[in-house]
């Protein structure tokens, strides 16, 4: 069996989730999905490979290894929507993005499975991810979590239209303190290369909500990026000459917002 996650420890101010860009299933969780889960369509693809100058920025990377068909680490345990009233999916998927059922009728995951599931791979996963929160807010005095996904540009049950490529999400400003919002919108709408939107379809998961704590020197971000713009959505191939445009532009932004907090954190203990 695979490892629940993989992390990288470094020491800077900065902790960087990637919570669905995993592909293991279990076999006894894949012998029961339908041909709707094939090829895994609502996976986070490469997103790993895309933050590929973390570790130059001495941050702190933990990556899920497991699908989010298995359970999603961003969403609450409890079942409550993220989203009242809108189109979503569960802590154990049912349906794709689309709605397309993952599960045959009437072998959809039951009551007794969401404890199991939840201790297997979702606690080890935020155990970890909460361990090293406190960790780099000992050193440093406080922390900033920038949690990284992305999502097909078209998912007409979801969005209409096409989605921006940039959209920020601070669960509308109350996972990081103004300032450091500020600066990473700042840094989205200084570039023209790719479309933003900050708190949009998208204001942050279930991570973002839960860990993002700015009276408490813990300050939360969610970049949901639309996919077409590091790969070939249609084939589901990086593309490295689309990643090398956009990876500039998430490094500053991540850089202004790190910028952000050190100086609030300088301003308050000074």
């Amino acid at each position: 069996m695979a490892d629940i996650f993989d992390l990288k420890r470094g020491k800077e101010p900065l902790v960087v989730s990637i919570p669905h860009s995993g592909t293991e299933v279990p076999e006894e969780i894949r012998a029961r999905l339908t041909s709707a889960a094939d090829g895994l369509p609502d996976t986070d693809w490469h997103v790993d490979r895309l933050y590929n100058f973390l570790s130059s920025m001495g941050a702190t990377v933990i990556k899920a290894n497991y699908s989010r068909y298995v359970v999603d680490l961003n969403r609450d345990p409890t079942g409550a929507s993220l989203y009242p009233g809108q189109a979503t999916t569960g802590f154990l998927p049912e349906t794709r993005f689309d709605g397309e059922a993952l599960y045959a009728d009437g072998d959809e995951p039951g009551e007794d499975e969401i404890e199991p599931r939840r201790a297997r791979y979702f606690d080890p996963y935020h155990r970890a991810l909460s361990e090293e929160l406190a960790r780099i807010r000992a050193i440093h005095g406080y922390v900033v979590l920038y949690d990284a996904h992305s999502i097909a540009s078209a998912v007409p049950r979801l969005f209409d239209g096409e989605l921006p490529v940039l959209n920020l999400g601070t669960n509308g400003g109350q996972s990081c303190a103004r300032e450091i919002e500020q600066a990473a919108v700042k840094a989205m709408l200084d570039q023209e290369d790719f479309e933003a939107i900050a708190n949009g379809r998208f204001k942050g998961g279930w991570i973002t909500r839960s860990y993002g704590r700015p009276q408490h020197n813990v300050h939360a971000l969610q970049m949901e990026l639309a996919q077409r713009a590091y790969m070939d959505e249609a084939s589901g191939e990086f593309d490295g000459a689309r990643a090398n445009l956009l990876r500039p532009v998430l490094k500053t932004i991540i850089e202004r917002a790190l910028a952000a907090a050190e100086k609030l954190h300088w301003e308050i203990t000074k």
